[in-house]
């Protein structure tokens, strides 16, 4: 199969299709192999329009692929500059890495799962992402260590985002995610600014959850 053809179909009819203008973005999922990045046997359905399950651990819920229009029109809302330093929440086998790292000076790319994190690592480093390291720990969290980050990032829709990761943005930094889930689910962008978030609707779409992330509900009586 000619990989490279493919890549340049999916952004051709997949995401310059999808208002996805930035030049930065289309030549970041040009340049990157996502065929690399799917379990060996779904290599020759790599670039279809559509989300790719991962082997993830049971125990930790189903993990994916994010299809690439949604992907690429997420990472646009995030305006990333060359600059900046980015968290990604949940980077699975690191496809969404590997486009942000030509986006932005340094990638912090956090996974819950071992197993996933453990390809991630290997796989960026085998092509040369320098730029992008692989932490693990609890989604939710975030990754403090390395705070403060110009961008976070989280790869899957959430029902809720928690205090904790808007807490890790730099002053004038962004937070862009799916909220809700399902068809009514829409992107937003988090922007910290002096001290205070505020946010804004950008788009509905659906994409599949990231597991955790909800909303606590309480009793009543």
């Amino acid at each position: 199969m000619n990989f490279e053809a493919a890549r340049i179909k999916m952004v051709d009819n997949q995401i310059r299709t999808t208002d996805v203008t930035s030049h930065a973005v289309l030549s970041a999922f040009l340049s990157v192999p996502r065929e690399e990045f799917v379990p060996a046997g779904m290599k020759p359905l790599a670039y279809i329009d559509t989300d790719i399950e991962l082997p993830a651990e049971p125990a930790g819920g189903r993990r994916y692929l994010m299809e690439p229009s949604p992907l690429a029109k997420l990472l646009q809302l995030a305006g990333i500059s060359k600059g900046d330093k980015v968290l990604e929440i949940g980077c699975g086998t690191g496809y969404a890495s590997a486009i942000l790292s030509q986006l932005a000076a340094s990638v912090v790319a956090l996974e819950s799962d071992a197993k996933l994190a453990s390809e991630a690592t290997a796989t960026l480093a085998r092509l040369g992402y320098s730029n992008v390291s692989v932490a693990g720990g609890d989604l939710e969290k975030g990754h403090a260590a390395d705070a403060p980050y110009d961008v976070i990032f989280v790869h899957g829709a959430v029902e809720t985002i928690p205090a904790s990761l808007l807490s890790q943005l730099n002053d004038g930094g962004r937070l862009v995610a799916v909220v809700g889930l399902g068809n009514a689910s829409r992107a937003q962008l988090f922007l910290h600014e002096n001290g205070r978030t505020s946010e804004r609707l950008a788009f509905n779409t659906a994409v599949k959850p990231l597991p955790g992330f909800r909303i606590t509900r309480e009793f009543v009586f």
